[in-house]
């Protein structure tokens, strides 16, 4: 039998993973701010979860000591970048970047979570 080659093997979902200091307060923000919900969680008390909305997943590890990354740790795409730049606003996360039409073809803005993590929110032009 032979190895299969990158071409023929088939991917299955990828999800990012965020490291969070408190994991309820972070569940409660990506809850209040994009509607997600917890699908999965492990321990008593929590130590990792699985939100989930529409086609989108994030994973929550609590990490007591977690500091943030310089960059963007992940990328999320919407139907409404100007709405999902409202509303992180409006529910006080940092804006890393402001929104605007960026040459590759997508309208975007990278806001901070309470815990530093960055993510990168982009609407297909």
């Amino acid at each position: 039998m032979t190895p299969e080659t990158s071409t023929q093997l088939h991917l299955g979902r990828i999800a990012a993973t965020l490291a969070v200091s408190d994991i309820t307060a972070a569940h409660d923000l990506y809850k209040s701010v994009f509607g997600f919900e917890c699908v999965f969680q492990n321990g008593d008390p929590a130590g990792f979860m699985i939100l989930k909305k529409d086609d989108a997943e994030l994973h929550l590890t609590l990490q007591k000591d977690h500091k943030p990354a310089k960059f963007n740790v992940a990328h999320m795409l919407v139907s409404g970048a100007e709405a999902a730049y409202q509303l992180c606003q409006a529910n006080g996360l940092r804006i890393i970047k402001r929104i605007q039409d960026k040459d590759y073809g997508l309208r975007s803005f990278v806001f901070a979570d309470h815990d530093g993590n960055r993510i990168d929110v982009g609407q297909a032009l």
